[in-house]
């Protein structure tokens, strides 16, 4: 095999979930945790779109950076709600925002080159950029701080070998919403170094108690120039299958990602093109109504963890997980999950992942019913 697979690990998140979902096959009553998808379904006017594309033969290749017409959308999107001025040849579509990102990491990166990540991460960026041939350079937020980086933390991760800082915010797996105070330090912090940010706003339509989304790429100074900026249609629409990611960055990052993106997928697929056309034009209601619904799973979730005093957890403010603390329990988080699943049919993902080894990741994205079973068979099964 190839040197460079040495060092990447399979992603622990689909393991799990993978695992969980084939005891379910079997018969198994698994109340599963480790979901990092919306158990809704897809709403029926995108599925309408996308059958009406399969109907009128919307079915061959299309250009291979997306459709004129989606690319338009996106455009419309990101001033709309992001205050982001793209035009169409600073715009990717690709085959979900984790294709979106690999593409990024690819055209930025050399060997030797260094990417800062806050940690916790979400579990693929550190092998992204390993497998891109440059160094995560990890910046660890204490709990203590909410999961928040201190800025004379991230000032100091940076060096002469610094090509990019990712930013996620909503973040996975801790539910860190950025305030414009940070950002607006933070795009300081990448304008004076001369360096990128790539900003993951996956879960930007998913925020709590009234805090507000704000771009970094829109904060002005020269970070607009310097920002990738990554979206998709996977978390907010419920279309995780669809497989569609989008990004917005300066046209000279955009051609390599298209020469990249055409010698490697080709076009993202056809149908789920038009079905994110769809997406981004659904009204705006229909996303309060899913965002309002997770909010009270959050709400639901974390009133049952109080009850469970080995278990402590920092208030998510976005996203549909919540980062829990199980040192008092003492257990590491592997064998915290592996006992757990095994034993109440539970299914978790161990903090590893992200770069906490004594935390594990809960999901709230399923109904209220299953989050109090759930919290049921883990209170039950540490009380034991």
């Amino acid at each position: 095999m190839a040197k460079r697979m040495r060092d990447i690990e399979p992603s622990p998140t689909l393991s799990i979930t993978s695992l969980a979902k084939k005891m379910m096959t079997e018969g198994k009553d698994v109340i599963n945790f480790a979901a990092g998808e919306p158990d809704f379904d897809t709403p029926e006017p995108i599925k309408k779109i996308a059958k009406e594309a399969i109907d009128t033969g919307f079915t061959k290749y299309t250009s291979s950076s997306g459709i004129a017409e989606l690319k338009d959308i996106i455009c419309a999107k990101f001033k709309r709600d992001n205050r982001l001025n793209y035009t169409q040849d600073q715009i990717v579509v690709s085959c979900g925002a984790k294709h979106s990102l690999y593409n990024v990491f690819q055209v930025l990166c050399n060997p030797a080159d260094e990417v800062v990540l806050i940690a916790p991460y979400w579990v693929s960026y550190p092998e992204m950029i390993k497998m891109a041939g440059a160094k995560p350079v990890v910046v660890k937020a204490k709990e203590s701080d909410g999961f928040e980086v201190p800025i004379s933390a991230l000032k100091k991760a940076i060096t002469k070998k610094t090509k990019a800082i990712i930013l996620n915010s909503p973040s996975n797996p801790a539910g860190v919403t950025y305030s414009l105070k940070e950002l607006e330090e933070i795009a300081e912090i990448v304008v004076s170094n001369k360096i990128f940010v790539i900003s993951d706003e996956i879960y930007e339509k998913l925020i709590y108690d009234e805090k507000k989304h704000v771009s970094i790429g829109s904060l002005g100074g020269g970070i607009y120039k310097q920002t990738i900026t990554v979206n998709g249609v996977s978390k907010s629409y419920s279309m995780t299958g669809w497989r569609i990611g989008y990004l917005g960055a300066d046209s000279s990052i955009i051609k390599e990602i298209s020469i990249l993106q055409s010698h490697s997928t080709s076009n993202p697929t056809s149908i789920s093109q038009k079905a994110a056309l769809g997406a981004l034009q659904l009204p705006k209601k229909a996303i309060d109504d899913m965002r309002a619904e997770f909010e009270n799973r959050r709400n639901c979730m974390i009133k049952r963890l109080d009850e469970i005093p080995s278990l402590t957890y920092t208030k998510p403010s976005g996203a549909f997980y919540v980062f829990c603390n199980i040192q008092k329990t003492g257990f590491k988080a592997q064998e915290f999950a592996k006992n757990l699943l095994e034993e109440k049919l539970v299914a978790v993902i161990p903090g590893e992942a992200f770069g906490f080894d004594d935390h594990v990741r809960l999901s709230f994205a399923t109904n209220i019913e299953k989050i109090n079973e759930g919290m049921d068979r883990i209170k039950e099964w540490l009380k034991q």
